[in-house]
């Protein structure tokens, strides 16, 4: 006989769950006591706010490909977590949260923290329920794991009613979940190398969802041998090694324009693992509905998703790993047709990762690049959403898959959790979180949360003083009206020292290396803030440029 609880905990260990992140509440008390018993398989990350550490369950599921666990309690806890589950369901992560409910005999009754989860999360999660009965748990447990990483994966919200983790069972466990994988057919494979051959103007447009590191390895491959100019979906850099011939650039916000117009007149789009979503194709405009000038392949594990927006030439429901194999297989296409429109389009990349000049000692644009040539290959950099982040896809560069932590739902306050996740996946490597001050101080806190357990990143806090995309947006449309875009920020520097961490300024350009040397030196957390200049805007536009000033 085992409690609900202990059965529920024997089915992690089953799944190969080895983290789990948590703000603990009375209302999973039980599971909390059924963890204590597996401390040494199954680390328990307890974070500062439940935000946090969904965050940081989702940023775990991008890192591994495996669920990311997220524990909180009732009412206030979930309403805080569902920013993570969120940016799971949108960034195709898989993540399972588990919620603490209320006793069963007072379910419906409006107790004290009472929501019903399957209408809260029911439009977010790919599944939400409620386990009433304890001798269902390998069941339920079974099912949000495969729920979580087969098709387009996502979050997976399961309640769990206090009262029933006490209830003791005699159950037989589930055997471990596996992940089924859909390849292309014959004929799919056929098709796409017709259609590659008779291209003048092919893209391969690469997003986020279900790759695995052999998978990545596989596509690369693909694109070499078939000289395909590359693109990386919004924040999805990490999928191409940006040094390579083949690497033409990333879509989104802040996209190089040069590219834009190439995907307006490119002939072939081969759009695998990518929603044809407003960040991807500039807000619907690079791309006609229903069905585009350009010829469209669209290989994606949901066939759910294929034709949704647009209508594809070839539809091909595969996984990244079943798709990359398959292609990496075929015999290559004569790629002499394209040779000039992959130089041009690799050429328009290297000029717009050059630094432009910024008003201010402080230069956002060369830090970034001097981190893109210090920083170890295998370095695993997060940040969270701002103007700031213009300069970090525009001037870092990533080599090694898994190895941008970046919400492609676009949320503040997700660097210093996704930080935390990186360092406990691998605390061997060199992990760094960059944020604005408006992004850094929703999570902030979870600098608590890498003292606690040693969690040694290095976080850089991008000060300018305001909330920067939300007041460009206002320049540019009400300029001279400033209004709740000023910020009255702490000394972010004093404030790393405070908890324990190492924390200092840097107010020029110059001086960064030497602080970026003291912070890995440390050994704890750092903090370095870069005291930015507010006419400092983007790498192309300042405050009073924008204003029209």
């Amino acid at each position: 006989m085992r409690t609900g609880a202990q059965v529920l905990v024997d089915q992690l260990r089953i799944h190969g769950v080895d983290a789990a992140f948590c703000v603990p509440g009375e209302s999973y008390l039980a599971v909390l006591d059924a963890l204590y018993d597996v401390s040494a398989e199954i680390q328990l990350i307890t974070c500062r706010q439940e935000g946090g550490a969904a965050y940081a369950a989702e940023a775990y599921g991008k890192l591994t490909g495996k669920p990311g666990i997220c524990f909180v309690t009732r009412g206030p806890g979930a309403t805080n977590a569902s920013i993570g589950v969120h940016a799971a369901r949108q960034d195709a992560t898989p993540m399972i949260l588990f919620v603490g409910q209320v006793p069963r005999d007072q379910l419906e009754r409006e107790a004290f923290q009472e929501i019903d989860y399957r209408q809260m999360y029911g439009s977010v999660a790919k599944w939400a329920s409620q386990i009433e009965d304890a001798a269902r748990i390998p069941e339920y447990i079974s099912r949000a794991f495969h729920v979580a990483t087969s098709g387009r994966p996502g979050p997976v919200v399961l309640a769990l009613p206090e009262d029933m983790q006490r209830d003791e069972v005699d159950v037989a466990d589930a055997a471990p979940y596996r992940v089924p994988q859909a390849a292309p057919t014959a004929a799919d494979l056929s098709q796409m190398q017709a259609l590659l051959a008779q291209a003048q103007r092919p893209l391969l447009i690469a997003g986020h969802c279900g790759w695995t590191p052999e998978a990545i390895m596989d596509l690369r491959a693909f694109a070499r041998q078939n000289n395909l100019p590359a693109v990386s979906a919004f924040r999805c850099q990490d999928l191409f090694d940006n040094h390579s011939d083949e690497y033409v650039g990333a879509t989104g916000v802040g996209g190089n324009p040069k590219l834009n117009r190439r995907i307006q007149a490119a002939d072939l789009l081969l759009m695998v693992g990518a929603r044809p979503d407003a960040l991807t194709v500039n807000r619907y405009t690079l791309m006609e509905i229903p069905h585009p000038k350009q010829r469209l392949i669209h290989v994606y594990p949901d066939p759910n998703e294929l034709g949704r927006i647009y209508q594809a030439d070839l539809p091909i429901a595969a996984t990244m790993a079943g798709f990359a194999a398959a292609a990496r297989s075929m015999p290559p296409v004569d790629s002499r047709a394209w040779q000039e429109w992959l130089s041009a389009a690799r050429t328009d990349y290297l000029e717009y990762i050059e630094p432009t000049e910024v008003p201010g000692d402080v230069n956002l644009g060369q830090i970034l690049v001097w981190l893109k040539e210090n920083a170890p290959a295998d370095a695993i950099m997060s940040n969270g959403a701002g103007v700031y982040t213009a300069w970090c896809h525009r001037f870092y560069e990533f080599s090694q898959p898994r190895t941008q932590l970046a919400p492609i739902v676009g949320s503040m306050g997700y660097g210093t959790p996704a930080a935390v996740a990186a360092k406990v996946v691998h605390p061997e490597r060199v992990v760094i979180s960059v944020a604005g001050d408006g992004c850094f101080m929703m999570n902030g806190q979870e600098l608590a949360t890498a003292m606690m357990y040693g969690l040694n990143f290095i976080t850089i806090v991008v000060n300018n003083g305001m909330l920067g995309t939300i007041r460009m947006h206002q320049e540019r449309h009400y300029p001279g009206r400033v209004s709740g875009t000023t910020l009255v920020n702490p000394d972010f520097a004093d404030y790393a020292r405070a908890f324990g961490a190492h924390g200092e300024v840097v107010a020029r350009t110059a001086d960064f290396p030497a602080a970026f040397a003291r912070a890995l030196a440390a050994n704890r957390p750092a903090l370095i803030e870069l005291r930015v200049d507010p006419e400092a805007l983007s790498p192309t536009e300042t405050l009073s440029g924008v204003r029209g000033w």
